[in-house]
């Protein structure tokens, strides 16, 4: 295998030229006028409103903050403003999601006991939906107990009730309510749940014992039940009342239930100018839901995309920058499942949908330790757009870094209310986790951008608060989502040579990461990655197509660039054509869209079995750079009908590490037993 020297990656990188300091992509006055109008101050002012809301979905509070942002966006000009509503009933199926039943609470307070003579009388209320609706666990059903408190551990396993009598008690678990549930609930007869789960594992965890998680039962459990949620601080002092021998008897009343409702979901444009364009989209997106205040995750992004909605209709109203020739859409769903939805409902939107921005957590600030991320679509769908959002992000980190170093800078792109802290955004690898994986999933295969903060030590508790939000934050997410989006809305062959430097730019880093992955494999699997990520730099060029002809292309240029890196990487023939399962080929069953585990539902544990389910390897493969979900996600998105089963081995493979072709055919096998693809004959 030839081996790439330092002097080859110089010699490649000589050829591409740098950004200094002026702008990428977009002429120097649109940049301006972006930089100047977006507004993290404004942007911050509508997430104390939406933060304002317990966001869950069909819930009232997410209808009303429905109501804001469709106000908002009419206010800021946008067309077809609507509110579109889908039914939650629990038993609808949307492709792969299975619609839970609408959900609310209207009163939820844990008391704390004490003994005065022979009556137990309210001591100290502990958890309150008033005060804070997060410590109610979401699906909780009405209850009105009281009953003794026992520590069963983190309350998923059996060893945790052995010798206690939890029937007819409350548990104080470690885990969350929804696994507890099943053994203490279903299976003991416990009447009802306190978990004291902590939040995502990160450098972070468990060290603030005030923090309150945000909890969930089953949306389709069988046994009704309740649970709230108490600080890890709160645990600990039952944990230790407990061991001591005392007593600890609580009341809880809880008014809330599911139900049969409405998903809601936000849209508005800005339609397009070209009369031959007009009916291509390129999307913004984000999530409307979650608990009270959820600021970061996911108040900021919808609010982000707001103030892009508002920047970009203010600045094309007053001609400062040119009605794009394809429309701009924006949509405010419920997380991962109302996208589903969506795109299986209205599929002539989906149709019609160029490429996504999507924002999830894009506001933290210096107290949440978040690290912003400009991420890219899986790399079962290579595209430039990824590309196109990293030089922008580029940009900003040069920019903001100047700033921060000197006091100087072109375009600081700093709130007055803000930090003036550097952005380093990190250029990262597809993650999924939000609804830019739904779009960029095999059954739409539509290109996302996915602006995102990770870590973030407050996520999903009762800290993410507004006042963890940087409005300088707000500002440079809304920066990179607006030029990235507005560049994609008027792209046309005029843009090639500007794409096609970014292109390249964002080639050297992924060549040096291959380069650095490559080193840990040998033989065949090293010529077989290699093959893989040659072939998707050049799907990467060929995605131009989406946008225009390839005609227009400087193919000459764009065809030495690839053999050059062909060259540098030294790459043998493929192997002989496979046989047996590993000719196997599959296409994707058109009646079942969506990725196999969804929001509140995971369709190929139902409709496989959830004890067969556990037995199927690539669930639990671990490899040198990704794990289970990560393998099963991209085995289905390659299925297209045309690679075999020992193709897409090897791109899985390429992509997250070594697995053995059997591991994979299984899991192929597992979903052609279910109907979501088709065995294709030869």
């Amino acid at each position: 295998m030839k081996r790439v020297s330092l002097a080859g990656i110089l010699a490649l990188a000589v050829i591409v030229p740098v950004h200094a300091q002026r702008p990428p992509l977009l002429p120097e006055p649109v940049i301006a006028a972006l930089a100047e109008e977006l507004s993290g101050e404004t942007a911050k002012r509508n997430l104390e409103y939406v933060s304002r809301f317990h966001r869950t979905r069909g819930s009232s509070q997410f209808h009303a903050a429905a109501e804001f942002i469709a106000a908002k966006a009419r206010e800021y000009g946008l067309k077809d403003a609507q509110i579109l509503q889908f039914p939650a009933d629990g038993k609808t199926f949307y492709g792969t999601q299975k619609a839970r039943p609408a959900w609310d609470a209207e009163f939820a307070e844990l008391w704390e006991l004490r003994r005065e003579g022979e009556k137990w009388v309210p001591a100290v209320r502990r958890a309150s939906w008033d005060a804070m609706p997060m410590s109610l666990a979401q699906d909780s059903e009405s209850a009105d107990v009281e009953a003794d408190l026992v520590d069963v551990g983190e309350g998923t396993a059996e060893g945790d009730y052995a010798a206690k009598d939890v029937r007819g008690k409350i548990v104080l678990a470690a885990a969350q309510p929804g696994p507890v549930a099943r053994l203490a609930v279903e299976k003991y007869g416990a009447a009802g749940i306190v978990s004291y789960a902590q939040n995502q594992r990160t450098a972070w965890w468990g060290e603030d014992e005030n923090l309150i998680r945000w909890g969930h039962l089953d949306s389709f459990a069988p046994t009704k039940t309740f649970a709230f949620m108490v600080s890890l601080k709160q645990a600990r002092q039952w944990r230790e009342r407990l061991v001591r021998g005392e007593t600890v008897r609580l009341h809880a009343i809880v008014k809330a239930g599911r139900r049969a409702g409405f998903y809601v979901i936000i849209t508005a444009t800005i339609p397009g100018a070209d009369p031959k364009l007009r009916d291509e989209e390129i999307v913004f997106s984000c999530h409307l839901d979650h608990p009270r205040p959820g600021a970061n995750d996911n108040a900021s992004g919808c609010v982000t995309i707001l103030e892009v909605a508002r920047t970009l209709s203010k600045l094309i109203a007053e001609g400062k920058l040119a009605r794009p020739a394809r429309t701009i859409r924006f949509i405010w769903p419920p997380e991962i499942e109302g996208t589903v939805i969506l795109l299986n409902e209205r599929p002539e939107l989906a149709a019609r949908i160029k490429a996504v921005v999507h924002m999830d957590m894009v506001g933290g600030g210096p107290e949440t330790k978040a690290v912003f991320h400009v991420t890219r679509s899986p790399a079962s769908l290579p595209t430039f757009i990824n590309d196109v959002a990293e030089a922008f992000a580029e940009f900003v980190n040069e920019q903001s870094y100047q700033f921060a170093a000197t006091g100087r800078a072109a375009y600081p792109l700093v709130a007055p209310e803000g930090g003036k802290e550097p952005l380093r955004a990190r250029m990262t690898d597809f993650t999924s986790g939000s609804d830019h994986q739904v779009y960029t999933e095999g059954s739409w295969r539509i290109p996302a951008i996915y602006l995102n903060d990770w870590p973030d030590r407050y996520i999903h508790t009762n800290f993410d608060s507004p006042a963890m939000i940087d409005p300088t934050k707000l500002k440079r997410a809304g920066f990179i989502g607006a030029a990235s989006g507005y560049f994609l809305a008027q792209i046309s062959a005029n843009d090639g040579d500007g794409v096609w430097e970014a292109v390249k730019l964002a080639s050297l880093r992924r060549m040096s990461q291959m380069l650095a992955r490559r080193a840990q494999l040998s033989g065949e699997e090293a010529q077989s990655f290699t093959r893989f990520w040659l072939a998707h730099e050049r799907s990467l060029v060929d995605s131009l197509d989406r946008f225009f002809s390839p005609s227009t292309r400087r193919s000459d240029t764009v065809e030495a660039w690839l053999k050059n890196l062909q060259a540098l990487a030294g790459v043998s023939p493929p192997a002989a054509a496979p046989s047996g399962d590993a000719a196997l080929v599959f296409r994707r069953n058109p009646e079942v869209k969506g990725p196999m585990s969804v929001f509140g539902y995971d369709y190929f544990e139902d409709h496989y079995g959830q004890d067969r389910a556990r037995g199927i390897r690539l669930l639990r493969h671990r490899g040198l750079w990704g794990a289970g979900d990560d393998y099963t996600y991209e085995v289905l998105n390659f299925v297209d009908g045309v690679r075999n089963a020992q193709q897409i081995r090897d791109a899985v493979s390429a992509i997250y590490g070594p697995v053995p072709l059997d591991v994979v055919v299984e899991y192929l096998r597992a979903l052609e037993s279910i109907g979501v693809i088709q065995r294709v004959s030869r």
